[in-house]
């Protein structure tokens, strides 16, 4: 048989097979920017739509008076869809320093996030070779005051001290507020400086719940309280591509409770699972020995029999955790950060130390107007 005569059917084939994955969108878009254009995103991938990046598919349309717009090729399945005005017409969506969008956008099921997107609420079912009309109204998401929240939160350390089973726990408000460059989430606050929203330096501050009460363990007994404090400085912040970030920052006790600082290195990983925005996370710390001491050491005015002077010194630890936002309805979250620490030999020859790890965390629930 000749070759050649069998071009025709493989052609149709090949036209045939793309025609029965592709489906059509037909979207009617409100509130449209009257400059620029408007660009569709069809996701596909919950972790790619949790931050707005990296779409299965997109298309560039200019906008016209009657609103509108077909979409072609999509794929059958479970989609959702982005609609957002390119109205500098960069080829980009502009966001803020913390990758907010900044400029007007939609979203299917006219789903309205006021924390990471959750691909559930967006997504909707498309039939091979079906046609289904949209409906997307657009909206700036900060506003023209940015997004806050405010609710209740609960932050504490465990208490890794010999003969202690008291834990540090606190209640505290639960603020929020995410603008152009301010980010405030319970107890951190940072504020980026200069860079973009994938790169950017920052100054932050940090609330650090006191590490004992001399009256939780009979070792820690004329040692003092070990208070709370402020810690505040610079860092550095990449959001890299699949949704893996590295933070760096350095903090001082900007109240000298004891004069030192640390310095952190974290990388973590985002993903999304039904309504759940979550992060593990790994970590490095390096902590001054005026901050290692005041937690951990033994000054010599304060030894005992038992409990001899111990001189900690700078040290390093590890830390591991997980993060993760829970949307409960379209105002209100559920936040949550758990970390282990893990002491190191430095700080576990302690003699008011027992255990070589602190677990500490932060929940809160929130509403967000």
């Amino acid at each position: 048989m000749n070759k050649l005569n069998l071009l025709p059917g493989i052609v149709l084939v090949l036209l045939m097979a793309g025609r029965a994955w592709g489906a059509e969108l037909e979207v009617r878009v409100q509130n449209a920017p009257t400059t620029g254009a408007l660009v569709f995103q069809i996701y596909d991938n919950p972790d790619a739509f949790g931050d707005f990046r990296s779409p299965r598919s997109e298309s560039r349309q200019a906008i016209n008076a009657d609103g509108v717009y077909r979409i072609t090729g999509v794929p059958a399945g479970t989609v959702a869809l982005l609609v957002y005005g390119d109205e500098n017409n960069n080829l980009a969506l502009d966001r803020t320093f913390i990758g907010i969008p900044k400029e007007p956008i939609g979203l299917s099921n006219n789903y309205r996030p006021k924390g990471p997107p959750s691909f559930q609420r967006a997504s909707f079912t498309l039939a091979e070779n079906e046609t289904r009309n949209v409906d997307i109204e657009m909206y700036q998401v900060l506003g023209e005051s940015g997004q806050w929240g405010v609710g209740i939160g609960v932050i504490g350390r465990s208490s890794p001290y010999l003969g202690s089973d008291s834990s540090v726990v606190q209640v505290i408000p639960a603020i929020t507020y995410f603008g152009e460059r301010l980010q405030w989430v319970g107890p951190s606050l940072r504020y980026g400086l200069f860079g973009s929203d994938r790169f950017r330096f920052a100054v932050n501050a940090t609330y650090r719940v006191g590490a004992y009460e001399e009256d939780d363990s009979p070792i820690l007994v004329g040692l003092g309280d070990r208070d709370s404090t402020l810690m505040a400085g610079v860092g550095v912040v990449y959001d890299g591509p699949n949704r893996i970030d590295v933070d760096f920052r350095y903090q001082h006790d900007v109240l000298d409770r004891f004069g030192g600082g640390t310095a952190e290195l974290r990388v973590s990983k985002g993903f999304q699972t039904g309504n759940v925005s979550w992060a593990p996370s790994l970590g490095v710390n390096w902590l001054s020995d005026d901050l290692a001491n005041y937690d951990f050491g033994v000054p010599r005015w304060a030894a005992l029999p038992g409990r001899p002077a111990y001189d900690v010194g700078s040290t390093v630890t590890a830390e591991v955790g997980v993060g993760g936002i829970l949307e409960i309805n379209e105002h209100w979250r559920l936040v949550l950060d758990v970390n282990a620490e893990y002491l190191g030999n430095d700080i576990a020859d302690s003699p008011i130390v027992d255990d070589d790890y602190v677990l500490k965390g932060f929940a809160a629930i929130t509403y967000t107007f």
